[in-house]
């Protein structure tokens, strides 16, 4: 590992940085994910002696890591962050679109997950981590309504924003369209659906399509899903949180058509 001592806190210029279109990340899974990916084009990572154990022996060129200390990160870092002893100031990702990362490949399973207005950022995150666990292709969000990658994101998809393409759409029903002309079933998952999610035959290609919390999908993304379907939960509860219908959901997809080996 390529590091050097620094010993006071970063420089109050350096979380300017993150400003002007920089983001610190933060926590083992979401920094050392961010290292690996190629797509990244990182700035500063600065790391305790202890956590910097955990740091790859060859970093992007040109990054060291910076040994600093704990209060370092504590003054850097939002109160309270979790950040595991290491941060890691990056560029965002490259945006991409649905053309660029959902082309059903053949040889596979195809899933893409779209969430219609979901804004809370830690749920975001865990539909990421799910989306990755289970192979989706990529998470589609609104332009609006919907968070940005940050930190808190990036931390709670434990390293899978750097897995699953995440693309901002304007336009939520002209998305679904292209989805369908690529050859997607668009399935909308709503409580009030007729038929459960494991009724349906789901063995081809499949956008899953999820509304935001407590008001769910919306009138004209319902309309243009070709199937709404619910998940079979006890009366006693109205509904899941989005992130844990999500898991389930896609729990579901794969289990009735795996993946082609």
């Amino acid at each position: 590992m390529n590091s050097r001592k620094h010993s006071g806190p970063p420089r109050p210029a350096d979380a300017r940085s993150s400003r002007e279109g920089g983001l610190w990340l933060h926590g083992t899974h979401a920094v050392l994910a961010a290292l690996a990916n190629p797509a990244r084009h990182s700035r500063r990572l600065l790391a305790t002696l202890e956590a910097g154990r955990s740091l790859p022996a060859t970093l992007p060129l040109g990054l060291k890591a910076e040994i600093v200390e704990r209060r370092a990160l504590d003054q850097l870092l939002r109160p309270g962050t979790v950040h595991q002893g290491m941060a890691l100031l990056t560029a965002p990702l490259p945006e991409v679109d649905i053309e660029d990362a959902c082309p059903p490949e053949a040889g596979r399973r195809n899933l893409v997950v779209v969430l219609d207005q979901v804004s809370d950022p830690h749920n975001v995150g865990a539909i990421l981590r799910s989306a990755a666990a289970f192979g989706a292709r990529a998470l589609v969000v609104t332009e609006r309504h919907a968070p940005d990658a940050t930190a808190s994101l990036a931390k709670a998809a434990s390293g899978a924003l750097e897995i699953v393409p995440l693309v901002r759409v304007t336009n939520l029903a002209r998305a679904l369209d292209r989805l369908a002309t690529l050859g997607y079933w668009r399935i909308g998952l709503t409580g009030g659906a007729d038929q459960t999610l494991a009724a349906l035959d789901a063995t081809g290609d499949v956008a899953l399509v999820l509304g935001a919390e407590g008001s769910g999908l919306r009138r004209l993304t319902a309309e243009r899903c070709d199937l709404l379907a619910r998940l079979p939960i006890a009366p006693a509860m109205e509904s899941l949180n989005v992130s844990n219908a999500a898991a389930v959901a896609l729990y579901e997809l794969v289990r009735a058509a795996p993946a082609v080996p």
